[in-house]
């Protein structure tokens, strides 16, 4: 039966709870789910040095993982920037993903499918619009897109205050939207880890796809998790 590690690289405990729901229910039968939070690190990552730190916590959350329960079949790195999975990756053929980079490639795939389409990115703390932007030119899915749109909540706030936020990621949907020059937006992914709740509500209030990373690193993860030969 499949075996899925999800990582929370931030050090907020009710995150990772929250992260847990939505992956259990969309786990295939008989699968199994570990959810770890961060060693240590910030509460709710919001700068390059908080992320930096990330990056080593979550090696760190894998190594005591695997030594207690061996290697799973796929790891999901569930923070909106996928702190560590480049240094995950380094360390086991199991498949490694990052809520960012599954997002990303979703949207910028349905932005190809249309001439001059580009896609947008909408999240919490004004630090991520250029950790994204170079997050993008790593992974090579910088030319579809359109820009990063933040909102001054970080994740942290904007779960706090679920009404508050739904107007405000509103609003940033719309604003990113108009980002398309000299195409047309044609998807917007909404990121971060504890916005696990609040993108299927904006969905259809928009003229375009919302991903939500949540939900689709997810889907991914599992889909590689049933995919991966068994572990030795």
């Amino acid at each position: 039966m499949p075996t899925l590690l999800l990582i929370n690289p931030n050090t907020s405990a009710h995150v990772t709870d929250l992260l847990a729901r939505h992956a259990q229910a969309q786990a295939p039968a008989g699968a199994t789910l570990h959810a770890l939070t961060a060693p240590f690190g910030a509460a709710y990552i919001a700068s390059v040095e908080a992320a930096a730190t990330a990056a080593q916590a979550v090696p760190a959350a894998w190594q005591a993982h695997v030594a207690q329960h061996g290697a799973p079949d796929a790891v999901l790195v569930a923070c909106f920037g996928d702190p560590g999975v480049a240094a995950l990756r380094a360390r086991t053929p199991v498949p490694v993903l990052g809520l960012a980079e599954v997002a990303m490639r979703e949207a910028d795939a349905i932005a190809a499918a249309t001439p001059d389409g580009r896609y947008a990115i909408v999240t919490g703390g004004a630090a991520w619009g250029p950790m994204l932007e170079a997050l993008a030119d790593q992974l090579d899915l910088r030319r579809r897109l359109a820009g990063v749109v933040t909102v001054e909540r970080t994740g942290a706030e904007l779960l706090a205050d679920p009404a508050a936020a739904q107007a405000l990621l509103l609003g940033a949907c719309q604003d990113a939207l108009a980002l398309g020059t000299p195409g047309p937006v044609r998807a917007i992914v909404i990121g971060g880890a504890a916005l696990a709740d609040l993108a299927a509500p904006l969905a259809p209030h928009l003229p375009v796809p919302l991903i939500d990373n949540v939900r689709t690193g997810l889907a991914a993860a599992w889909h590689a998790a049933c995919k991966s030969p068994p572990t030795t």
